[in-house]
């Protein structure tokens, strides 16, 4: 009867717009929440079976709701003051896990633009909703191993289970001036680097070396982390005006095992050009003529020399020495500067994340440590995703295979350190839509009050 499909449609009518009132009251208390997608309730006409032949009569079907989720809108990016924050600018999810080992096991894997990040007590990364950030631990040699399906292959973010970081001294520049105007020491007539009246020597016992005319100090870092002092020495020749005898020992001698003088590591002459630029090609500080420059440090208690002492227990290193800045002008001896990439003992005392995700730790003594790579994870169609608790989702078959990316590769959004992204909610189209929502109501209600009078009437026609 057309009178009941009226009511009826009314009532589709109700609930409906109890659906759409339901989508904006959830839009409308989201407003702030981090990343929030707004949903919306579209309408769609239901058409009743009409009778074959007849056009007198119409029977109402009604409207039914459609829930959309707006999950692939992009919401605005906007400077946090937290280091751990991050935002993801383009497509894609942070992957995330219920526990730490969620991702490692395949369980309680959900997906999230939530990336309000801090480190929680046991030094994971967590955001406000308690799920914990994955990604890809980087290897000794701080490369990442990206795997674009195997969720296994990730695993929590955790920035406090590294223990002290300590960097041997790799690599040592000099930038100093020898003076081309000095004179010839008297000493220098007796002088050998490889008896007691070497430089080396003169350290140890003044009484017998040779005193150098200009000496330089460097600090190498072991693979302990301990500070040990290495002098420079040079002294004027007079075989030729733009010749020097130089030699690096160690002070005190006793933290190098060496087989001629105490101490010495390296013994020769160190050659300049006309223009006052050193002749690397000519010198033989390191060796034969044109050596490269470096030091190389033999592990304790084994057979070559020059080595650490025993007693230290100390890995081998290869330290090389950049002599390009070593002038000889006429001009004071001087030391302008000495670069050290050796670092000692250091905490960690902060976090860093760049823009393809890399979570670093820095530590005081300014070393940075690569830590883990955060996994973007893309789906085909990202509205179809399911809305769980946490502002967060989980995959679902009509969202398509999941794959993994490095941030800004391959489609994937940047990373966006020290940012957060904001709702996607605009509260004058949600308020809009509540007040055409509450007068569609108001109106679904008079169908069903209308059509209650009409079949009042029919009833009372028999009285």
């Amino acid at each position: 009867m057309s009178i009941n499909s009226a009511m009826l449609a009314g009532v589709s009518g109700l609930v409906a717009n109890s659906s759409a009132l339901a989508a904006i009251s959830d839009n409308i208390a989201n407003v702030n929440t981090v990343a929030y997608k707004r949903s919306q309730v579209d309408f769609s006409q239901i058409v009743a079976d009409q009778q074959q032949g007849s056009q007198a009569q119409y029977s109402a079907g009604g409207v039914e709701g459609i829930t959309r989720h707006f999950v692939s809108n992009q919401g605005q990016i906007q400077t946090s003051s937290t280091n751990t924050d991050m935002a993801i600018s383009g497509d894609g999810f942070f992957v995330v896990s219920n526990t730490p080992t969620g991702a490692a096991s395949n369980a309680g894997v959900e997906f999230t633009r939530d990336g309000t990040f801090s480190v929680d007590a046991s030094g994971y990364l967590v955001n406000d909703s308690g799920l914990y950030l994955q990604g890809w631990p980087a290897s000794s040699t701080g490369t990442f191993a990206p795997d674009p399906s195997d969720l296994t292959k990730l695993g929590p973010i955790n920035v406090k289970n590294l223990g002290a970081a300590v960097q041997a001294t790799g690599n040592v520049g000099i930038a100093a001036n020898l003076d081309q105007s000095g004179v010839v020491s008297s000493g220098e007539a007796t002088y050998n680097a490889t008896t007691n009246k070497s430089m080396a020597d003169y350290a140890k016992n003044p009484a017998t070396g040779t005193k150098p005319d200009f000496t330089l100090d460097l600090n190498v870092t072991d693979s302990m982390g301990g500070s040990h002092k290495m002098e420079m020495a040079f002294l004027r020749s007079s075989a030729a005006p733009n010749e020097w005898h130089a030699e690096i020992y160690a002070v005190p001698a006793s933290d190098v095992s060496v087989a001629g003088e105490p101490g010495q590591i390296a013994a020769g002459k160190v050659d300049f050009n006309q223009d006052g630029s050193i002749n690397l090609a000519t010198s033989t500080l390191f060796g034969a003529a044109g050596a490269t420059p470096q030091l190389v440090l033999g592990a304790s208690g084994t057979a070559g020399q020059p080595r650490w002492s025993d007693t230290l227990g100390l890995q081998g290193q290869t330290v090389n020495v950049d002599l390009t800045k070593l002038t000889q002008y006429a001009a004071t001896s001087t030391v302008d500067s000495i670069s050290n990439d050796g670092a000692g003992v250091g905490n960690i005392v902060g976090v860093q994340v760049n823009p393809q995700g890399v979570v670093s730790a820095i530590f005081d003594n300014s070393q940075v440590r690569k830590i883990s790579q955060v996994a973007v994870a893309t789906f085909p169609d990202a509205n179809a995703l399911t809305t769980v608790n946490g502002n967060a989702y989980q995959s679902t078959l009509q969202a398509g295979q999941m794959v993994l990316k490095q941030a800004g590769l391959g489609g994937a959004g940047q990373i966006s350190p020290s940012s957060l992204e904001a709702s996607t909610v605009d509260l004058s189209s949600e308020f809009t839509g509540l007040i055409t929502t509450q007068k569609a109501y108001s109106a679904s209600s008079k169908i069903i009050t209308t059509a209650d009078n009409m079949l009042n009437e029919l009833i009372n026609i028999i009285r």
